[in-house]
């Protein structure tokens, strides 16, 4: 407009126009410069291309290379490094380019990760340990064992003890919905001393039937109460659903309770096969790989759930949330409670090892075995 002006007035138009506006003669004759068609008007832009101040990228070129140096793998392992615990903070990477002659703000640096596909990532659960080199070939055996059990309609069970819970007004994580503003209130730590409660829910996941039965200990959880739990499932489930079953395959983890180095476990197994008259067939996953147990997915996935945000107040509590489990599959769950003692550091010696009825299959015979009832040795 100013430019418009002084063209209309002429000769020492811009003299008057800069005394009137106060712009400078220079941005003047550039307005003039633009009606008469010697420069291009912008469209869109204030500046014209290449005018303002260079990315921070090309004014200093070594700063991407200083950048990823901080960020590096090896320089956060390195424990002299300066990022070693704070690497993750665009404001201490800043802090540091700085105090290496590369200053930036935090904004920037945080800009330039992006532009490098660099993002914020937590953890992710995927390894348990190193791979078994028969890892695949032990699944096989018990994907095969497993097909073979189900079609011939003899119970198949995945078996596990899910994390030991605290009785009491607790936190518990997750969340639900509740009148805004008005949340329960539980302990502000559950760092408890040993005298507070605790329940261990060992699960029974009938595979066959997509049923669940969980036996929640008050005690400890040995050997005898994971085989005790198995026979509690077979006297109130197992025998009037599978009235002429003549084995039971188990499906366990490699440790725990019902680990296949535990004495006790098969002793015990032993022992309820003495009573029951049934082969116990039992299948365990290799190490580092208890994720894969049907059980884990299958029964306590859903409890969880099922009971997140409740504070587990009492045992009647933690046994009527569990039985209340329920899934859009039609997944059902029975529950009971086992105020029985359990006694810890019982000792099977090899002498009474070596009078199981066990025999151990050709592959891996540590993982794969079978209990038979003295009364049935052939």
């Amino acid at each position: 407009m100013a430019a418009n002006e002084a063209v209309s007035l002429g000769y020492g138009g811009v003299s008057l126009v800069r005394r009137a506006c106060g712009l400078s003669r220079k941005a003047i004759a550039k307005g003039i410069g633009e009606i008469q068609g010697r420069s291009r008007p912008l469209v869109g832009r204030v500046r014209r291309p290449g005018a303002g101040r260079k990315p921070i990228t090309q004014s200093d070129p070594h700063l991407v290379q200083t950048l990823e140096g901080l960020i590096d793998a090896q320089t956060r392992g390195d424990p002299e490094s300066a990022l070693r615990w704070i690497c993750k903070s665009t404001r201490s990477i800043a802090r540091e380019l700085d105090q290496q002659k590369h200053p930036i703000s935090h904004m920037k640096v945080a800009q330039i990760l992006h532009d490098l596909d660099y993002s914020l990532q937590s953890n992710r659960k995927t390894e348990e340990g190193a791979d078994h080199p028969d890892r695949d070939a032990q699944f096989r055996h018990i994907n095969a064992a497993v097909k073979k059990c189900l079609n011939q309609s003899s119970p198949v069970i995945s078996v596990d003890t899910k994390k030991k819970e605290l009785v009491g007004n607790y936190d518990n994580a997750g969340r639900q919905w509740l009148a805004a503003k008005q949340p329960r209130k539980v302990q502000g730590h559950d760092f408890p001393s040993p005298a507070v409660p605790r329940a261990y829910p060992y699960g029974i996941y009938d595979i066959g039937r997509n049923a669940g039965f969980v036996n929640v200990g008050t005690d400890h959880d040995t050997g005898a109460f994971a085989v005790a739990s198995i026979r509690g499932w077979w006297r109130m489930e197992g025998r009037r659903i599978y009235p002429h079953a003549q084995t039971i395959l188990i499906t366990a983890d490699g440790g725990g309770s019902n680990g296949w180095r535990l004495r006790l476990w098969k002793f015990e197994l032993q022992k309820f096969a003495d009573q029951t008259g049934l082969y116990i067939s039992v299948c365990h996953f290799p190490p580092g790989t208890s994720k894969w147990n049907k059980i884990e997915h299958r029964l306590f996935s859903f409890i969880s759930s099922n009971w997140r945000g409740e504070p587990l107040r009492d045992y009647e509590t933690v046994v009527k949330l569990i039985a209340k489990t329920t899934t859009a599959k039609g997944l059902k769950v029975t529950c009971r409670l086992d105020r029985r003692k359990y006694l810890t550091g019982r000792e099977i010696s090899k002498a009474q090892m070596e009078h199981l009825n066990l025999e151990r299959n050709k592959f891996h015979g540590e993982w794969n075995y079978v209990i038979k009832p003295k009364a049935k040795i052939s």
